[in-house]
């Protein structure tokens, strides 16, 4: 090639415009345009696709070759210490099992499902990942992103390096503090100032929550300096970030929030206000709800009487109060529930005649709103995470599976069990699961404490054993079921001992039930073993088993 020509085996100089030519023939046929390069003695479309074909063969011989790309700069040290080699192998193999099949068979662990608690154990223990598991790792996150967290904290700083070169994981960057960027020193005040003021938003973001950790107060001075020229949404999602950490300090900023051009800006600046007791804002919802709630003295036994808000006046506007109810809601019943709600709730036993938490709730409510106001002091409780009124609104475990003294359904009896230490949320679900079986149990048992405690442990595989003996089919317990082989303690492996055989089926019982059955605690057997033996491989030399790595 020369000067951006070549010349062809005819000895003719193959041109840009040659190549043009060839293809404007090939678009309007050999018949109605033919072709300048055609061979005497041979069909024009043959003579066209070979002229075609030395043509390409020269373009691309000829092409320049571009300018080396940039090497990647290295990727940064992981100072974590090595994972256990038996570990290692375990990994891969979870791992390897993300992609495997469209559901359990037979007896065999569901590997893909313990795998969020291994890299919660690995981390605990702060092992590197190795970086041949790097890339499967990064592919399992990118898949399901409750392994996010865990995944990316595990895979750790070369897991950010690796995404930059790889599209497919970009999420991973997405995903870190602050786009996994590095942030100054706290102490670095110009360098704080400048990525403030000119970061991108989720670097802005990181950096507001880090600075919360430390040192909170300058962390709300680089937010108030800026917060008139932010956008509505920023600033509902930097509002957001001060739930971590909160406390009567931001107290005055909130305070200014409620007069927030932006109705979600004002909403929230409310719930946070609502969450600290001390605040202003609960003293002055404790006054409007204290006017609305009251004991009534004059009856045969004292009760409870409530007078509903008779309007939405500015003032609870701006308190965060929705003067608008959703479909189907009164609007004095709505007002009344916000006003409970973000009261605080010492509020209580003075106006209510120096009552417990347990004697409110016990007294009767007149005119139908008990539904109303406990509902509502559930939410308070939930909100201001207050055990003592948590504890009193749940009531007895054997109380009706709907709902406890105040509780209108399992999933608020599950938000208020969340305020209680885990030893006694353990105790109360299992007192629960006693009484009314597993059919209810499957929320309550989500907000426990893994591995459940032995109490709770022993009611369920009781009440699994009670439900085999019934001569159902397991299925309608596969979620207890699985949740059972994610969070029993590998230590009652021992107890299930007696329900791996088949029993004799009953006359009423389900055709099989009893095989099924038997498989299903073969699984769980087997599940508990192997997250037993995962604990062993992650657990640092000294504290090993004599058989492993």
């Amino acid at each position: 090639m020369l000067n951006g020509t070549s010349t062809a085996a005819d000895g003719q100089a193959l041109t840009p415009s040659s190549w043009e030519d060839l293809v404007t023939t090939a678009l309007l046929g050999t018949e109605r345009r033919p072709s300048a390069r055609s061979v005497p003695g041979r069909e024009a479309p043959v003579a066209l696709l070979d002229a075609a074909a030395v043509a390409t063969v020269r373009r691309r011989a000829g092409l320049r070759a571009g300018p080396a790309a940039r090497r990647p700069e290295p990727a940064p040290e992981d100072p974590r210490p090595v994972l256990p080699a038996a570990a290692a192998r375990r990994l891969a193999m979870l791992l390897a099992d993300r992609s495997g099949g469209g559901g359990r068979r037979g007896s065999a662990p569901d590997l893909m499902e313990l795998l969020p608690q291994w890299l919660a154990a690995a981390n605990a223990h702060g092992y590197a990942a190795p970086p041949q598991a790097l890339p499967a790792l990064l592919d399992a996150a990118r898949g399901r992103t409750d392994l996010r967290p865990a995944a990316l904290a595990f895979a750790g700083p070369r897991a950010l390096w690796l995404a930059g070169l790889n599209q497919d994981w970009r999420f991973a960057r997405r995903s870190a503090p602050g786009g996994g960027t590095a942030l100054p020193d706290p102490e670095d005040g110009e360098a704080v100032q400048r990525l403030w003021q000119e970061g991108l938003f989720a670097e802005r973001v990181a950096l507001l929550a880090a600075l919360r950790d430390g040192t909170p107060a300058f962390a709300r001075e680089l937010l108030t300096a800026t917060w008139a020229t932010e956008r509505a949404e920023d600033r509902l999602m930097f509002l957001d970030s001060l739930r971590t950490g909160l406390s009567p300090g931001d107290e005055p900023f909130l305070e200014q929030a409620l007069g927030d051009r932006s109705r979600n800006v004002r909403a929230t600046a409310a719930e946070l206000l609502s969450a600290l007791p001390g605040s202003a804002l609960a003293a002055r919802m404790a006054v409007r709800a204290s006017a609305c709630v009251a004991v009534d003295r004059t009856g045969d036994s004292p009760a409870i009487v409530v007078e509903a808000p008779p309007e939405c006046d500015p003032g609870m506007e701006r308190d965060g109060v929705a003067a608008k109810p959703p479909a189907g809601r009164g609007e004095r019943s709505w007002w009344l529930g916000q006003l409970v709600e973000a009261a605080p709730l010492g509020t209580w036993p003075g106006r209510l005649g120096g009552r417990t938490p347990e004697q409110i709730v016990a007294l009767p409510v007149t005119d139908g709103w008990q539904g109303e106001l406990h509902a509502a002091w559930c939410r308070a409780a939930v909100r201001q995470r207050d055990a003592t009124w948590s504890r009193a609104l749940l009531g007895a475990p054997s109380a009706p599976e709907a709902g406890g003294p105040g509780a209108v359904s399992l999933a608020e009896r599950a938000k208020l069990l969340a305020a209680l230490e885990a030893g006694e949320r353990a105790e109360w679900v299992a007192g629960f699961i006693a009484t009314h079986g597993l059919s209810e149990a499957f929320q309550l048992l989500g907000v426990c404490a893994v591995p459940w405690a032995a109490p709770l442990g022993r009611a369920v595989v009781d009440a699994l054993n009670i439900a085999r003996d019934a001569g159902s089919y397991p299925w309608s317990f596969s979620g207890v079921m699985g949740l059972a082989e994610r969070c029993l303690d590998p230590a009652e492996a021992a107890r299930l001992d007696g329900l791996l055989a088949i029993p004799d089926e009953r006359e009423d019982a389900s055709p099989g039930a009893g095989g099924y059955w038997a498989e299903a605690f073969q699984r769980l057997m087997a599940t508990l073993r192997l997250r037993a033996a995962m604990a062993d491989e992650l657990a640092p030399a000294g504290r090993r088993s004599p058989s492993g790595d």
